[in-house]
């Protein structure tokens, strides 16, 4: 591994372990959900209506674990960010199987 390989995997990790941040911040600050995190009720909300082209695809695809919580609506503060970094590692090891996967795909067709 070079050196610029291990920066990037160690900035990755932080801001895994910093991301209970978005969860954390907008509960202590009283604002509500995560800043641009809105579904088409919050919009609605906020602008007072919800754009045409959301209404239509809003509910094709719902979240694997919706609001990166694993202990549901409930849940208590601890697990809402414990749920918040095993969520973004997940979603960092996927990218890098992803990103390892096609790299080596694309080097045996060059061959």
């Amino acid at each position: 591994m070079t050196k610029f390989q291990k920066k990037l995997w160690i900035g990755l990790i932080v801001m895994a372990l910093l991301s209970p941040i978005g969860v954390y911040l907008p509960e202590k600050l009283g604002a509500g959900e995560a800043w641009g995190e809105w579904g088409a009720d919050a919009l609605e909300k906020i602008l007072g209506y919800v754009p045409e082209g959301m209404k239509k695809i809003a509910d094709i695809w719902k979240a694997p674990v919706p609001d990166y919580n694993f202990g549901g609506e409930s849940a208590s503060m601890e697990t809402k960010i414990i749920s918040y970094i095993v969520s973004a590692l997940i979603g960092i090891g996927s990218v890098a199987i992803s990103v390892y996967v096609i790299a080596r795909l694309t080097r045996r067709h060059e061959k």
